[in-house]
């Protein structure tokens, strides 16, 4: 991996770097395959966490609304497709959940951090959405997110573009 104490995130205004990662049910998703229409792409630390659980489940809430502005959501964190695909069946999730193993991905949105709990550094996943035009440019950008009326903020962003 590259040095990661200076990844830096992408600015809105700039072109949001292409991927392509496996996803929940087998496939691969390309971020570039969705141009022509907006993408919700929140990096979130792992399935399964009360956290983690509530934003994904705020997400799959507002899914209908999401999907009626045309636009794609996408969750990306390092757990493996079958752990994505365990996480989906146990809460009924409605979105997309993208597996970035060794955290290439992460690293060029620069969520991919140090981090500090209970006086122990280590490196893992800072939650942050980005909101991507239909032109594939970073629209916004939500860094350090608090799960409580997150989905509803980044509805309202969506309907704004």
């Amino acid at each position: 991996m590259s040095d990661t104490m200076t990844a830096t995130l992408p600015e809105p205004g700039q072109k949001a770097p292409d991927f392509i990662l496996p996803r929940d049910g087998g496939e691969e998703v390309r971020l570039s395959a969705h141009l022509g229409a907006p993408v919700v792409l929140y990096f979130y630390p792992r399935d399964d966490t009360s956290g983690c659980t509530k934003q994904a489940q705020g997400f799959t809430e507002l899914g209908g609304d999401f999907e009626l502005l045309g636009a794609r959501v996408l969750g990306v964190s390092k757990d493996s497709v079958a752990k994505h695909e365990r996480f989906r069946d146990k809460y009924g999730l409605g979105v997309t959940l993208l597996s970035d193993a060794e955290a290439d991905v992460c690293e060029r949105y620069g969520v991919w951090v140090e981090k500090k709990m209970y006086g122990k550094t280590f490196m893992g996943i800072e939650r942050t959405t980005f909101l991507i035009d239909a032109q594939g440019r970073i629209a916004r950008i939500w860094r350090k997110v608090k799960v409580a009326s997150h989905a509803e903020e980044v509805l309202d962003a969506v309907r704004a573009l």
